[in-house]
């Protein structure tokens, strides 16, 4: 498995932490964040990571900010994305099981390190369940779709 991960200035600690934790499971982590505590965009890497999961260039991605919200703005427009934030486990897991959500999102300023390893390995190893949430995730990547189309034609 092979995921990217994608921060701002004030999730710096934090990634490491989460990148560590992350190859201990022996998965391949990608950073596309900044790694200094200068002031950096969150767009800039939430928009990176979720177009390296669009293009299937990774299994999903991991994003973190001060809170996980700005960051998951700017990843769920590109077309394809279904980025949650998510601040414990429970719903780490459900995003995964009931959304599909291919990237997950959390705030450095709202959980620590140990709270943050149990959300990603929740919505890592959650399994979507298919069924009537495959009918919801295809309305939502509907809407997707269609949004993308009439951006392409104007």
């Amino acid at each position: 498995m092979k995921l990217a991960i994608g921060n701002d200035h004030a999730a710096v600690d934090l990634k490491f932490e989460i990148m560590e934790h992350l190859q201990n499971r022996g998965i391949e982590v990608i950073n596309v964040g900044t790694d200094t505590n200068d002031r950096y965009d969150y767009a800039v890497s939430g928009y990176k990571v979720a177009r390296m999961v669009a293009d299937h260039e990774v299994d999903g991605g991991v994003l973190i900010c001060g809170t996980g919200i700005g960051i998951s703005l700017a990843a769920n427009k590109v077309h394809g994305i279904r980025a949650a934030v998510c601040s414990e486990p429970v719903s780490a897991r459900l995003c995964k099981e009931h959304n599909n959500a291919n990237i997950i999102c959390f705030g450095a300023r709202i959980v620590g390190g140990e709270v943050a390893k149990k959300i990603v390995d929740e919505w890592l190893d959650g399994e979507f369940q298919g069924g009537r949430h495959a009918e919801r995730v295809a309305m939502i990547m509907e809407i997707d779709e269609t949004q993308h189309l009439k951006k392409a034609e104007e």
